[in-house]
């Protein structure tokens, strides 16, 4: 008997790309497109790197920002229908609900700018809030793949923070030790006088820091449990830190 070559019996058993139905070809585009996409949540006090890292990585990975206060400000801004909701409530004084702010996370997460995954910023900040994210990422057959926390001593987030100076016209930063203005409380480019914002003193600040271990702890390790959650020592340098971050983001 003729006995045929290897490769043409792998070639003749090979399933026809034009016997499978486009449907199925489709799904399996989307699965392969959807395994490149990042999820994240990153985690911080005020003063952590926070809002150095995020762009960084926004760019790297091609996500969106997702920052909460921001998201409710743009909502509100173009109409949407959960935007009109939270419009609605904080016109009359109150919290706006979970379900809103996770609304608002749905509508933004759908737009073209989102198509490769978002970072979450200040969201979520309790367990309840994780579990309702949770849902409405499971209602689309996605989920968080990493939860990033930027963890810095307390005593050192005071250091940083209470020597903050601003240029409000510009919003221009500087720092009392870590990079001073030429001329003290001076800006350098105008020589307008610099401020020091209200809530960065140290008595409001240690409250902020202290209401955020306590919001935190439980959302840490509700995704703790879900094996997504790592940790970066951020009172190192900004460079080192972003390093950290990127090791852990291109691993998983």
């Amino acid at each position: 008997p003729i006995t045929q070559p290897a490769e043409h019996a792998t070639m003749a058993s090979a399933p026809q790309l034009d016997t499978v139905p486009t449907t199925a070809l489709l799904d399996e585009l989307r699965k392969r497109l959807d395994e490149n996409k990042k999820r994240m949540i990153l985690v911080g006090p005020p003063g952590s790197g926070k809002g150095t890292q995020a762009p960084i990585i926004k760019d790297r990975f091609c996500l969106c920002h997702l920052a909460t206060g921001d998201m409710l400000r743009a909502a509100v801004a173009a109409g949407t229908e959960m935007g009109k909701a939270a419009d609605k409530v904080m016109k009359s004084g109150g919290l706006v609900s979970d379900e809103i702010v996770v609304g608002i996370i749905k509508e933004a997460i759908a737009q073209p700018e989102c198509s490769q995954g978002f970072i979450l910023d200040g969201f979520p900040r309790t367990v309840a809030q994780a579990e309702k994210l949770d849902a409405m990422l499971a209602e689309k057959g996605a989920k968080i793949d990493n939860v990033v926390e930027m963890k810095v001593d307390d005593e050192l987030l005071v250091t940083r923070i209470t020597g903050r100076l601003v240029h409000p016209a510009s919003g221009r930063s500087y720092h009392k030790t870590f990079r001073p203005p030429k001329v003290p409380m001076c800006d350098d480019e105008t020589g307008d006088p610099l401020i020091q914002r209200a809530d960065d003193n140290e008595d409001t600040l240690r409250k902020r820091l202290d209401a955020f271990h306590k919001q935190t702890a439980p959302v840490v390790d509700h995704y703790k449990q879900k094996g997504v959650f790592a940790q970066v020592d951020a009172a190192q340098k900004p460079e080192t830190v972003k390093g950290a971050i990127m090791k852990i983001l291109t691993s998983t």
